[in-house]
């Protein structure tokens, strides 16, 4: 399938582009060709191949969810402006 000088400036229109005619023959051409890639794609035989989301075989990278001890009260709040008692101390936000 190849496509005409019209309908790429129409795409080119739609793509709110303004293509000079060397670039609108440059682009004519190169749109033309990966259409007729395409549709050399479409005719290869897929049949009994399963659909692939990732081409290559993917595993978690993420390290186990172990328990752990937390950071001690004292240091987590060492840095805190407001202190009260275990917990932060922040403005009220309603009255």
């Amino acid at each position: 399938m190849s496509l005409t000088s019209e309908q790429v400036r129409w795409v080119a229109h739609l793509a709110r582009l303004e293509l000079s005619a060397a670039e609108l023959e440059m682009m004519t051409r190169q749109l033309s060709g990966i259409l007729e890639y395409v549709d050399l794609l479409q005719k290869v035989n897929t049949d009994g191949v399963e659909p692939l989301a990732h081409p290559l075989p993917i595993h978690n990278v993420f390290r186990e969810d172990e328990t752990r001890p937390s950071l001690p009260v004292d240091a987590a709040l060492a840095n805190a402006p407001d202190r009260h008692g275990d917990f932060y101390g922040v403005p009220a936000v309603l009255e």
